[in-house]
């Protein structure tokens, strides 16, 4: 009788811990998504930044293949630019 007492409370220990361990599972899931989410939405102003810093060179560096000088200055930080055609 002793045995089958301590089979039965292994087994309904062990289930459980099964539920437990799937519910606290689903939560780890649920917060990260939900602190990837909030990064996303928070970093979104940085990433426009880069894209369009990414434009940017990429857009000079053309200018700079087709034989364009740049002539330009920098005010307190700003960058102020003219392209000047070598003809």
């Amino acid at each position: 009788m002793g045995r089958l007492t301590g089979f039965l409370l292994v087994a309904i220990l062990m289930v459980l811990g099964v539920m437990f361990s799937a519910v606290l599972l689903i939560f780890i899931v649920a917060a990260g998504l939900i602190v990837f989410a909030y990064l996303w939405w928070k970093t979104r102003a940085l990433r426009k930044q880069m894209r369009e810093q990414t434009e940017f060179a990429m857009k000079n560096k053309a200018d700079i293949d087709s034989g364009n000088i740049f002539a330009g200055s920098i005010i307190e930080g700003e960058i102020t630019r003219k392209i000047v055609t070598k003809d």
